[in-house]
């Protein structure tokens, strides 16, 4: 498999956003992915971007974002995982139609 370059243009208008949260739903032909803002401490979260995927780049992203924590952390240390979640920190969807 070979590499191709390409370029990527971005638009000066394109404001960079900070997410803390994702919703992920799916049905058979595409992932959505909200990403939302949540203030900590208020029951409340903005979303920020949503971005629908195919399948096939779901599990391109899947691959590309654990090769991409590996390297971070290989770099940084290991990114420690929360010891437990409380009820309404999940907020998660999966599978809608």
């Amino acid at each position: 498999m070979t590499q191709k370059e390409i370029t990527v243009n971005v638009p000066g208008s394109l404001d960079p956003v900070y997410s803390n949260m994702i919703q992920i739903a799916f049905r058979d032909d595409e992932f959505t992915l909200m990403f939302l803002h949540q203030i900590p401490n208020i029951n409340q979260a903005k979303a920020k971007a949503i971005v629908t995927i195919s399948p096939k780049h779901a599990k391109k992203l899947l691959l590309v974002l654990d090769q991409s924590v590996k390297e971070f952390e290989s770099k940084f240390g290991t990114i420690e995982q929360p010891t437990e979640q409380k009820a309404n920190e999940s907020v998660t969807m999966r599978g809608y139609s």
